[in-house]
């Protein structure tokens, strides 16, 4: 009996032995496979293609094609055809690293619950792709085209099809202001002006001056930089944050945008346009419009009046929910507090010339300067394009007294006559033939400020200690 059942034991442990010896080679016929590959496996071309949908993390996106692309859930949505054909590029020439023929076993792919799975419809045939678990040891992605094989690929499609619903929309556009010919820019609601574009205008000190716009009946110029720069913010507003893609009249009004706190209207002329004939740019109109949260914006207002605002709040510290809509698009986007700021600082004061000599300091001739009772002159030569500033016969270094002259910008702008004595007076001969001359007026007007006066109109006050700055700087020069 014992003998018997050794006999039993060892033919027991000879099947186990063999069981498992078979095991080996099959898993080593298994592993023979995977094999290198640089094959195209699919090629679809996104012409031909009439639905797309895919399933990634609990949610399913569906949309077809009929002469447009449309969103299944919902027609009124506006698709990007941009993104459309960035999610189809992906299988135009879909290209695999790693094959793995005859898969028994797709659960250790990750398949047999994918993490993502796209559907692509032509007239004559229908994909699934089903994208498995991502192999950290390869970097890449086990992939199931519906074949019976497994694929690695180094691009991974989830890059592209993590996309949510958001990523699809056709958001509006914002010109590029940069190389465009601007026109006119009209400003309504909050702001009532224009600003029209004008060059070699003899209506400025300032050569670069080329946007200018009527004040108390009069052209004014504007800082060509600051208008610049408020182009370029529309130019680079991120119009990703929607609300809503197809507004009603009900959700306009619940956003301030049936009457918009303000509206910017751009005529410009796009430069090099690709769509008009023999390049031939055909001027263009942008509007963007607005607004602040009326009921947030009523609250504000409300506590203003009543004095109830916390001490040290001011608006643009203040965080604001603010909308804005382009042209008569359907869609509504929310604006960040910053954006909100920059846009609805559109005021002449905040698009003028913020520094008190708009002229060019090249093109300073002669300088007379008055300073306690005293006249003083400082001539200026030039030859080979060098300019020498002497002061009685003596050539001097003028760099101090250009510094602080340059430095006097307006802290706040006013129309208020000078009531207390004059600190320093400046009289600039101009190489300009239509302003030879400028005169530059600091008065006193209290502790802190001092008031410029242009060419005998009072302009704006000035931070007294850049006052002070330049009665030294000239100090400096009639007293050595």
């Amino acid at each position: 009996m014992k003998r018997s059942k050794r006999l039993y034991i060892l033919l027991g442990v000879l099947v186990v032995v063999c069981a498992g010896t078979y095991g080996v080679l099959q898993y080593e016929e298994r592993k023979e496979e995977i094999s290198n590959s640089d094959e195209v496996v699919l090629e679809i071309s996104a012409d031909d293609v009439t639905g797309l949908s895919w399933e990634y993390d609990s949610q399913t996106l569906s949309f077809h094609k009929d002469e447009i692309w449309t969103y299944d859930d919902d027609e009124a949505f506006p698709v990007s055809e941009e993104k459309i054909d960035e999610l189809l590029d992906v299988f135009g020439e879909f290209r695999v690293s790693f094959v793995i023929e005859d898969v028994e076993d797709y659960a250790q792919y990750g398949l047999d619950d994918p993490v993502c799975t796209i559907d692509i419809e032509t007239a004559d045939e229908t994909y699934e792709i089903q994208l498995g678990d991502y192999s950290t040891m390869d970097s890449e992605r086990y992939v199931s085209i519906g074949d019976g094989n497994v694929y690695l690929v180094q691009e991974d499609p989830l890059d592209t099809y993590d996309a949510v619903l958001s990523d699809m929309i056709q958001n509006d556009e914002t010109p590029s202001f940069g190389s465009a010919e601007i026109a006119q820019i009209q400003f309504s609601g909050s702001e009532d002006y224009q600003i029209s574009y004008v060059e070699d205008s003899t209506d400025s000190y300032c050569a670069d001056d080329v946007y200018f716009t009527e004040q108390d009946g009069e052209t004014r110029p504007l800082d060509t930089s600051n208008v610049d720069s408020y182009l370029s913010v529309i130019s680079n507003l991120d119009l990703t944050d929607y609300v809503t893609y197809n507004a009603t009249e009900e959700e306009l009004a619940s956003y301030g945008l049936d009457d918009p706190d303000l509206t910017v209207t751009v005529q410009y002329t796009p430069e090099d346009d690709e769509d008009t004939e023999e390049n031939e740019a055909v001027e263009q109109t942008f509007v963007l419009n607005l607004s602040r949260d009326p009921e947030e914006a009523a609250a504000a207002a409300s506590e203003a009046k009543s004095g109830t605002e916390e001490s040290g709040d001011s608006e643009d510290s203040e965080e604001v929910t603010a909308y804005v809509r382009v042209g008569d698009s359907q869609i509504v986007y929310q604006l960040t507090t910053d954006q909100y700021n920059s846009l609805t600082a559109a005021s002449y004061n905040d698009l003028r010339h913020q520094e008190v000599l708009t002229a060019d300091f090249d093109d300073i001739q002669q300088i007379d300067i008055s300073l306690e009772d005293q006249e003083y002159t400082i001539e200026v030569t030039e030859e080979d394009d060098e300019k020498t500033y002497s002061y009685g016969g003596e050539e001097l270094d003028i760099s101090d007294f250009q510094s602080a002259l340059e430095a006097l910008t307006a802290d706040s702008f006013t129309d208020e006559e000078p009531a207390d004595k004059e600190e320093i007076g400046l009289t600039l001969h101009l190489d300009n033939e239509n302003y030879p001359e400028v005169t530059v007026d600091l008065y006193r007007y209290d502790g802190s400020y001092c008031l410029a006066v242009i060419d005998g109109e009072p302009v704006s006050l000035v931070e007294r200690s850049y006052v002070v700055d330049l009665v030294e700087a000239v100090n400096a020069i009639v007293l050595n």
